[in-house]
């Protein structure tokens, strides 16, 4: 039954994507949809591909271990929607640029912050794609007692499949489904999980270092929980994924009114993986790995054929996450690869896509396996130690120049690339050492701006000579007829 909830659910990907096919004719289809997509179906996707095996199991298995503290991945990952929508949706749909090298190069009009740009955004999409991979593999294992890398593989195939197909309309279509499928297998087994739980006489969880924050991570718990904090709120609007979905939006109004659906949407979902956490601490404290316990729970505690039912429901659902994170992940990627490295075009896109997802396949199968939602943090904190300093500065102040921004870069991608290396490959570490590599953007988030705001003060005549006309069209509603620099009259 588990495995045909799997079947199910890829081949309904398949037939999704095949429908997008036919919509998509042109480079711009494939890219931004053509910059047609609604609010709704915009948010939906976005949902969909944001709602992670992070978000679907890993916070869950994370809160059963770790407790309270582990509530701030949720909140973090919603609220960083707030600094999204305030300071960079609908300027970054203006920019109408397909990717963010694109944005970086129009900006800052240099190719050497671009091409730095191009490399940040594949290391950011493959070190998420890894966990989804590595997660299928465990759900997979689980339910049938594959092999590890039959899953990753099966949700490698559907979604070079998907992409290839049509590129992101086929994608905006999947992904809108599966986030209402992921919320729908949450959703319903929960109802079912709190009757069974009142019928058992509502037992009450009395753990205090369970229940209380910064009560179970020694004596750096209040660094990484801020550290954690800062890497989610900021590290939303850096994401390549995400990102590239605001450029297919029609108009900067369209891209704020997405973001905040996107909050709802967000806010709705966020509330089961607690449930499921604490339900987890009361029935199966000691479950092996934490992060199947969205998967162990309906058949431990209602059992039986509704139990099973259930199982096959939340199994199918944690594949959707899977897919259709891994579907954006995939366009974004492949998106920089086919502009940056093959010259761009819809044949260039295909041949990228096959890069973009057998580079992290390969990394899934060889990598030590950690918590999906300790992987995807780290992604977190690379974003926004990188690209949100780029996005911030660039749109926000003219003074930044590419000097600055190539600085910035280097400085806060590479020490947060460095942390999560050594988090990857060494780790977990003790002591300070092992909070500042594990949790790294309290420290390279303020090193990245202070780099670019200090050589930028350093370079002024690095300064782009377009940038009156750049923050103009950036901050220029489409709807007024006004001069968006795009001519000035002769001296």
């Amino acid at each position: 039954m588990n495995l045909a909830a799997v079947v199910i659910v890829a081949l309904a990907a398949v037939l999704i994507g095949a429908f997008g096919l036919r919509l998509s004719r042109t480079t711009s289809d494939f890219y931004v949809a053509s910059r047609t997509v609604t609010p709704l179906w915009n948010a939906s996707a976005i949902g969909g591909e944001y709602l992670s095996g992070a978000s679907f199991l890993g916070i869950a298995g994370l809160i059963l271990t770790h407790g309270a503290d582990m509530l701030w991945l949720p909140v973090g990952w919603t609220g960083g929607y707030l600094v999204l929508l305030v300071l960079v949706s609908a300027p970054l749909r203006r920019s109408g640029a397909y990717t963010l090298p694109d944005f970086a190069e129009s900006r800052l009009e240099s190719m050497a912050v671009r091409r730095t740009a191009s490399v940040l955004v594949v290391l950011i999409g493959w070190l998420y794609l890894m966990p989804q991979f590595q997660s299928a593999g465990l759900v997979l294992q689980t339910i049938t007692g594959a092999p590890v890398w039959v899953g990753g593989l099966v949700v490698a195939l559907v979604v070079a499949v998907n992409v290839l197909s049509g590129g992101m309309r086929s994608i905006t279509f999947v992904q809108a489904f599966q986030y209402w499928l992921k919320l729908t297998a949450l959703a319903v087994p929960v109802l079912f999980l709190l009757l069974a739980w009142r019928q058992d006489g509502a037992p009450e969880l009395h753990d205090p270092a369970w229940t209380q924050p910064l009560t179970g991570d020694g004596e750096y718990g209040l660094y990484s929980t801020y550290s954690l904090i800062l890497a989610t709120f900021l590290g939303t609007m850096g994401l390549p994924h995400v990102l590239v979905r605001f450029y297919t939006n029609p108009d900067g109004r369209a891209a704020r009114r997405t973001t905040l659906v996107v909050l709802s949407l967000l806010g709705a979902f966020y509330l089961m993986p607690g449930i499921y956490g604490w339900l987890g601490r009361l029935y199966a404290p000691g479950l092996e790995p934490p992060d199947t316990v969205v998967l162990t729970l309906p058949s431990l505690m209602v059992g039986g054929t509704a139990g099973d039912l259930l199982t096959a429901l939340v199994t199918g659902g944690a594949f959707a996450a899977f897919l259709s994170t891994s579907s954006g992940l995939t366009v974004s990627v492949a998106g920089v690869i086919a502009q940056d490295l093959l010259k761009g075009g819809v044949r260039a896109f295909r041949v990228a896509t096959l890069l973009a997802v057998a580079v992290p396949l390969g990394l899934a199968l060889q990598a030590r396996a950690l918590s999906i939602a300790d992987v995807v943090g780290l992604a977190f904190a690379v974003a926004a130690s990188s690209f949100c300093p780029l996005l911030v500065l660039g749109i926000w102040w003219r003074r930044l120049t590419s000097a600055g921004a190539l600085a910035g870069l280097f400085v806060g991608g590479g020490l947060a690339c460095a942390a999560v290396l050594a988090q990857i490959t060494g780790g977990p570490y003790g002591g300070l050492v092992g909070a500042l590599v594990s949790q790294p953007a309290a420290w390279t988030v303020p090193i990245a701006f202070l780099v670019m705001v200090v050589v930028s003060l350093l370079t002024p005549g690095r300064i782009p000579k377009g940038v009156a006309r750049t923050m103009v069209r950036l901050h220029t509603p489409e709807n007024l007829a006004l001069d968006r620099g795009d001519w000035r009259p002769r001296d």
